[in-house]
């Protein structure tokens, strides 16, 4: 196992680098930054003063160097827009980000193995092809529509929810977090929904699918001619190794989640790292958009990771594999 990990570690240095090559070099041809920092009647001398002072006048590759080399001590420069330093201002985005995309999860894993296993367990019923008619629905429609008919409805017409924005929030060191306010909390409703609903119908689908593959197998019968209960044989047995190609799904949907969480928070109007991203684009902001790239990518590689070793622990065969690749 601690080969295991340190190969993983090794690969994930490698993620990281050719994630900030190709972001780096990639941003650069989305516009000259300078123009979002000086005035359109800034004198050509006084342009040269800034792109010398934010060294975009040297070579690329010595750029491409220096950003590395500072990222990896977790300096992602000074942003363009904001004038602050990158990392502080992710710091700052990324609660907001997180507590979305972990209610989005559990929305998501919480309702889809649920509805699966019913969907599985009473298949060719109504209420089995009612699950699969919703599930098409929540999988054809854009994120972007399902939050603007969620507002619609639970805002505008019943005013149950609000619309925008992250409610009342409380800070707990550096972290700000809407748990703890009753306003933050309903404020995470919608945008949860919206987010989770394509990762819910997701893993309904993927478990409805495995369930019933796991029902035929000889093991299952095996378990029913032993006089087994139906919950000992559905939960005890089939669930659980139903759940492994789920957990590869959950790890990279979560990842997934909070990568694309763009759209949601821009509906919303979600003060996270999604929505800065957004306005870094449309301000030319090199430094953010490829400090949140490495981040996405680090929370990828991680995840991966997380995934593997439960994998060992779901599926007890599996370390015996791993062993004895080690």
């Amino acid at each position: 196992m601690i080969a295991f990990l340190i190969r993983r570690i090794i690969q994930a240095v490698g993620v990281f680098l050719a994630v900030g090559l190709i972001a780096f070099s990639m941003f650069r041809f989305v516009g000259d930054p300078v123009n979002q920092i000086v005035s359109l009647d800034t004198p050509y001398e006084e342009r040269v003063k800034v792109r010398a002072s934010l060294g975009l006048d040297d070579p690329l590759p010595v750029q491409i160097l220096r950003y590395l080399g500072r990222a990896v001590q977790g300096d992602f420069g000074i942003s363009y827009q904001f004038r602050q330093p990158v990392s502080a201002i992710l710091a700052e985005r990324a609660p907001a980000t997180l507590e979305l995309a972990l209610c989005a999860t559990i929305f998501a894993l919480g309702f889809g193995i649920l509805l699966g296993v019913i969907s599985a367990l009473t298949r060719g019923s109504a209420l089995a092809k009612t699950l699969d008619a919703v599930s098409l629905i929540g999988i054809s429609l854009p994120t972007f529509l399902i939050g603007i008919l969620l507002i619609y409805v639970f805002s505008e017409k019943l005013q149950w929810l609000p619309s925008f924005g992250r409610g009342d929030v409380v800070r707990i060191g550096g972290w700000s977090t809407g748990f703890l306010t009753a306003s933050g909390l309903r404020a995470l409703v919608l945008p949860s929904i919206t987010l989770g609903l394509f990762q819910l119908t997701l893993v309904m689908r993927l478990v409805r699918s495995e369930m019933l593959e796991v029902l035929r197998t000889e093991y299952i019968r095996f378990a029913r001619a032993r006089g087994l209960k139906n919950r000992a044989v559905y939960f005890g047995h089939a669930l659980k190794n139903t759940l492994i190609p789920v957990i590869t799904i959950a790890g990279l949907q979560l990842g997934s989640v909070i990568a694309f969480a763009i759209i949601t928070e821009t509906v919303f109007q979600w003060p996270g790292m999604g929505f800065l991203f957004l306005q870094a684009v449309q301000n030319v902001d090199i430094p953010i958009m490829a400090a949140y790239l490495l981040l996405v990518a680090a929370i990828f590689v991680a995840i991966n990771l997380v995934v593997d070793i439960l994998y060992s622990v779901v599926d007890p065969r599996l370390q015996v594999a791993t062993g004895k690749a080690s």
